[in-house]
């Protein structure tokens, strides 16, 4: 009878991480409404102008997070590859004038309307799909590379180190996971580098970013700014912060304060005992992500869910260090937290394919 009941039960998702991530969301708004204020009361003449595009944001991305837990994963493994060439179009599109819109010097984004997306942000997804259909076939290891030196060469090009150095990280660890020979993977990692290296060094704005961040004290006012305003934020918080809504650093002194260094924010007003939970919030996120790639059924599943995981972790370890000065400003958003559409509504959407993955995980939660 036990037997019988248990078979008629339907799979349950993973509520832990479903819960973890309303939580992220909801202070993602909270910090969202808190550190745009200054700024779009300066621009708009309405405080609220940024969240109320992050509520709508937020709306929509949890609607994709509903669709994608209900959708079987292996029906994203029929559609992998067409996925993938529609991000190679978007990719190629954004480059194109009259198409992809310029700002701050790069071309990121596409307007539809009245409404800008990143095809980066879809391609990440994109790619991490590709990767996990090609290695559940058994293809030759050697093409593994070829799609991701595609799309990171198209991703330079705009130019957005940030985001190539993300779809690096979470197909390099599907690569790794996948058992790959070991000298191929090592000598193929070794060219990336070089690669990675050399553009870095032949572009102005990538050289002077990576000087600043290795003499930080030069051009106060000028390249150096951006740091010295996150590192004024971070040492302003000290252990308590200076509490909820009281930060100075957002009135338009620190740059970015409700995208790429909103974790500045947050730390200066819930200080470094706040910020520290916030991180473990995160660890939360990551490590229960990471038992749904333990116990997935099946390789397709493992490696989708690895991907996922790679991409949204990494993009959190890369931003939190980037404001912590660890490693040079790169521009990537924290995700659920910073203010962004395309960014926010993508990471939604792939941890509804983690849940989905999660009610047919081959142990119990």
């Amino acid at each position: 009878m036990k037997r019988a009941r248990l078979r008629k039960q339907k799979p349950a998702i993973d509520r832990k991480l479903l819960g973890v991530t309303l939580f992220l969301t909801f202070v993602g708004i909270i910090a969202v409404a808190d550190a745009s204020a200054p700024q779009a009361l300066n621009i708009f003449g309405d405080k609220f102008h940024f969240l109320k595009g992050q509520l709508v944001w937020a709306g929509v991305g949890f609607i994709a997070l509903l669709v994608a837990a209900k959708i079987n994963y292996r029906f994203w493994e029929k559609v992998a590859t067409p996925v993938f060439g529609v991000c190679l179009l978007l990719l190629i599109a954004v480059l194109i004038p009259g198409v992809g819109a310029r700002f701050l010097g790069a071309r990121r984004w596409i307007t539809l309307g009245p409404v800008p997306f990143q095809p980066s942000e879809i391609v990440k997804f994109g790619l991490v799909l590709f990767m996990a259909k090609f290695i559940s076939k058994k293809a030759p290891s050697i093409w593994y590379f070829l799609p991701v030196v595609l799309v990171a060469a198209l991703v330079m090009i705009e130019p957005d180190l940030g985001t190539t150095l993300i779809i690096l990280a979470a197909a390099t660890i599907q690569i790794f996971a996948s058992k790959i020979n070991l000298f191929q993977f090592g000598g193929l990692g070794i060219l990336g580098v070089i690669a990675v290296a050399l553009l870095t060094v032949t572009s102005p704005y990538r050289r002077e970013r990576l000087f600043t961040y290795l003499e930080s004290a030069r051009d106060p006012l000028g390249h150096s700014y951006h740091i010295r305003q996150v590192l004024l934020a971070l040492g302003s918080g000290g252990l308590f912060g200076v509490g909820l809504g009281q930060s100075r650093q957002k009135f338009l002194f620190l740059p970015e304060a409700a995208t790429d260094s909103i974790f500045a924010v947050i730390a200066e007003e819930i200080g470094f005992i706040g910020a520290l939970i916030l991180l473990f919030v995160f660890a939360f996120f990551i490590f229960g992500a990471l038992k749904i790639v333990k116990n997935a059924p099946d390789t397709f599943s493992q490696f989708l869910a690895l991907g996922i995981c790679a991409w949204i972790g990494g993009q959190v370890i890369l931003n939190i260090a980037a404001m912590t000065a660890l490693v040079p400003l790169t521009g990537i958003p924290l995700p659920f937290i910073s203010y962004g559409g395309s960014s926010l509504v993508m990471v939604l959407f792939a941890t509804g394919i983690l849940l989905n993955i999660s009610k047919f995980t081959t142990h119990d939660k």
